[in-house]
């Protein structure tokens, strides 16, 4: 696991074209069919020599869970091992993997209905005016979630509108029991200082592969609006919002850099809270020794589960 920018890929691939590892994906943009610049999508040669479970599953107009991730998941472990191979998780998105490993509270199934009421008022009285709804009935939610972050302010006030009970406090009740397994948890991760200039550099270079043609791509094809995940997804959002006009192209790319930086901050702030984490900085001068090490380690616990 790790933040954005870290260089999980490539030391996954190495770790496939080593020992007996197959990589399942975790990353919420990843999902989705389309978004493939913008979410460093690894390449066919690439793919070829390391297969990706979970990339490319979903179409960018439907709304993926972590709930949905977890059922995928482990149909992708038992797979794997059925073929004598031990599954590699390899992702920045730390949500989907604490709901495999850890389960999750359960929860009502969304309510296009209620969605929709939802969206109306928004585009009526904006996001903001949602959260302050939100915090007036689940205060706890509400300190969690940004106020302009829709689509966890319209998930938690659909439990709301469905249910009475705050998702705060449906979240702390009995979970549903996540996977009964021995995790080795990696964090691959270099110094801050490093790690941004690693987002500008790709930022960077997502934008020479023409990152901009993709984006406008999905905005012409008529059926998505920004309050889908796909389309709120980081970098994404920011040239969604400059096709709309609300901003130039310069300040599309400043404010996806920002969105960018914010979002490994996010990861790390997740990371820190994981129990047993080893931590190795890439640029480290050992840093593929030691995670070679304790591949070996995971692979002989596997051999003898």
């Amino acid at each position: 696991m790790g933040p954005t920018a870290a260089g999980k890929t490539a030391a996954a691939v190495d770790l496939v074209e080593n020992f007996p590892f197959e990589i399942i994906s975790v990353d919420s943009a990843l999902v989705y069919r389309g978004l493939n610049i913008g979410t460093a999508r690894p390449d066919r040669q690439t793919l070829a020599r390391a297969p990706h479970r979970l990339i490319d599953i979903v179409e960018p107009n439907e709304s993926y869970s972590a709930g949905r991730f977890a059922r995928d998941a482990a149909e992708a472990v038992r797979e794997i091992r059925a073929a004598g191979r031990v599954p590699l998780f390899a992702g920045g998105t730390l949500l989907y993997f604490r709901a495999y490993a850890e389960g999750l509270a359960s929860m009502p199934r969304a309510s296009a209905r209620i969605r929709e009421e939802i969206d109306a008022t928004a585009v009526a009285d904006g996001w903001p005016a949602l959260h302050r709804e939100l915090a007036s009935v689940d205060p706890v939610a509400a300190g969690r979630i940004h106020p302009n972050d829709a689509q966890r302010i319209q998930r938690a006030l659909e439990v709301y509108r469905q249910t009475g009970t705050p998702i705060s406090d449906l979240q702390q009740q009995r979970r549903v029991p996540g996977a009964a397994e021995t995790f080795y948890r990696v964090a691959w991760c270099p110094s801050r200082s490093n790690l941004y200039q690693n987002c500008e550099t790709r930022l960077n270079h997502m934008i020479k592969q023409d990152f901009i043609s993709e984006v406008r791509d999905l905005f012409e094809r008529g059926d998505l609006h920004p309050q889908l995940p796909a389309v709120r997804a980081v970098g994404y959002r920011q040239f969604w919002q400059h096709l709309q006009g609300e901003c130039s192209r310069d300040e599309a790319g400043r404010r996806a850099l920002v969105a960018t930086r914010r979002l490994a901050k996010r990861q790390l702030t997740w990371l820190r809270a994981e129990p047993g984490v080893v931590w190795i900085d890439p640029n480290g001068e050992a840093a593929r020794q030691q995670l070679h090490r304790l591949a070996r380690r995971v692979v002989r616990a596997a051999r003898y589960a």
